[in-house]
C-alpha cells in the first residue's frame, strides 16, 4: 500500500494538508498509453508549494483535492504502450509542467495560463510513494547525483540553468560575474552552475555564518543585506572597476528589485525568478529599466530541453547540489512545509520518500 499527502483545500499547509497511509498501490493497469509509473525514492520544496496553499494564492485555484510537490526523483516501474524515451528501472525527475511540453515541444517555456495544470497543483505531484506521470513529464535523472540531490533538480536547478544559459549568445564562462541573493534554493543553484561555468559569483546574505558557507560554495565574495540597505552598490563595488553584474538573478520581487537593477551593468540581464520578498513592498515601475540601460528577463522555470540539459551538464561537472541540513521524512511533510516557510534552510528542503540510497 501507498501513502501521500493532499492537498484539500487553500487555508494554509497547517490546516490544508493531510496525511494518507494504506493508499491504494499502481500498477500498469493503471497507465494510459502515455503515461509511466515511477516509485517515488525523495521530493524537495519550493516557495511554491507555501504559495498554492494560501488562499488567494498567487498561483490561483488548485484541483481538490491534489497531491503537492513538483520536485520528485524515483525509479519507473513500469510504461504505457507509446512511452519509447523511458522503461522500467530507469532513474528519473519529474517536470513542473508535462502539458507545455506534450502541446508545444521540449523547447517552450511554460506562461501564467499555463500554471493551473502543473505539478502540485491541477496535477497530482510528488509528495506519495508512487505516481503515475505523463512521459512529458520526466527526464532522465543525472547519473552521479543520489535520490536527495536529485529531487532538488526540477524547478531550482531548471529555472538556474535558464538564468545563465537561457540567452543565446549570452552563456556564463570566465569573465562573468553573477550576483545572487540570500540562500534559498535557486540562488544557490545559480551560485553552483555559474561556479562549476567559471563565472566571478557575489552573494547576498544576512549572517556571517551564511556568508561562511556561500563562501566554501564557491562566491568570490559576500555582502550582507542586513547591514548594507545599499547592497546593490555595495555588490558593484566588488565587479572589475565597478562596471556591475552581467547577470543578477533576483529572487525577492518588488523588494529586492531597486538594488538589482542598482548592480546591473550596461546592457547586463536581470532575471526575475521569484517573489520570496516582502509582499507589500512597493511596485517597482517599468521604466526603472531604462534609467538602468539594462534587459529584464521574466520567466517561469525552465523548459524540458533545458532540465535535461542541467542534468547532464551536472553529470560532465560533477557538481554536488547543496541541500539543507535536516531531512525529512514523507510523514515529516508538514515539518518541512514550516522550516521553508520560516526561512530556517539552506539551499533546498529535502524529502526521503523511502530510505533507499543510491
Amino acid at each position: 500500500m501507498g501513502r501521500q499527502w493532499i492537498l484539500n483545500d487553500q487555508k494554509g499547509f497547517e490546516d490544508s494538508l493531510e496525511y494518507q497511509e494504506n493508499v491504494r498501490s499502481l500498477s500498469a493497469d493503471d497507465l494510459g498509453p502515455n503515461d509511466v509509473l515511477v516509485e517515488i525514492h525523495a521530493a524537495s520544496l519550493n516557495y511554491r508549494e507555501l504559495q498554492i496553499a494560501r488562499p488567494n494564492s498567487i498561483n490561483g485555484p488548485i484541483q481538490v483535492p491534489v497531491v503537492p510537490g513538483c520536485d520528485g526523483a524515483g525509479i519507473v516501474k513500469a510504461v504505457g504502450s507509446s512511452v519509447q524515451e523511458f522503461q522500467p528501472g530507469d532513474r528519473v525527475i519529474t517536470k513542473t509542467a508535462p502539458k507545455v511540453a506534450e502541446s508545444r515541444g521540449d523547447d517552450a517555456y511554460s506562461t501564467v495560463a499555463d500554471v493551473f495544470p502543473m505539478l502540485g497543483q491541477g496535477t497530482d505531484g510528488t509528495l506519495r510513494s508512487e505516481g503515475i506521470f505523463s512521459q512529458w513529464g520526466l527526464v532522465h535523472a543525472p547519473k552521479s547525483l543520489g535520490w536527495l540531490e536529485s529531487a532538488t533538480l526540477t524547478c531550482t536547478w531548471g529555472t538556474a540553468w535558464n538564468v545563465l544559459f537561457g540567452v543565446k549568445g549570452r552563456d556564463v564562462g570566465p569573465g562573468t560575474w553573477v550576483l545572487v541573493q540570500g540562500t534559498g534554493g535557486v540562488s544557490v543553484a545559480v551560485l553552483q552552475l555559474a561556479v562549476a561555468a567559471g563565472a566571478s559569483v557575489i552573494a547576498t546574505t544576512s549572517t556571517e555564518e551564511k556568508a561562511a558557507r556561500l563562501r566554501e560554495l564557491g562566491a568570490a565574495g559576500t555582502v550582507n543585506y542586513t547591514s548594507n540597505p545599499a547592497w546593490g552598490a555595495e555588490a558593484r563595488i566588488l565587479t572589475p572597476d565597478g562596471r556591475g553584474f552581467d547577470i543578477v538573478a533576483d529572487v525577492g520581487g518588488n523588494e529586492t528589485l531597486p538594488q538589482s537593477l542598482a548592480a546591473v551593468r550596461v546592457d547586463g540581464v536581470v532575471s526575475v525568478v521569484g517573489g520570496v520578498g516582502d509582499a507589500a513592498a512597493a511596485s517597482v515601475p517599468l521604466f526603472a529599466v531604462l534609467l538602468s540601460t539594462c534587459i529584464v528577463r521574466g520567466f517561469l522555470g525552465s523548459s524540458r530541453s533545458q532540465l535535461r540539459e542541467v542534468a547532464r551538464y551536472i553529470d560532465e561537472k560533477n557538481i554536488k547540489p547543496a541541500v539543507d541540513d535536516v531531512v525529512f521524512e514523507l510523514a515529516e511533510a508538514k515539518d518541512a512545509y514550516r522550516r521553508l516557510e520560516e526561512k530556517k534552510h539552506f539551499a533546498k528542503v529535502v524529502i526521503r520518500v523511502d530510505h533507499l540510497e543510491g
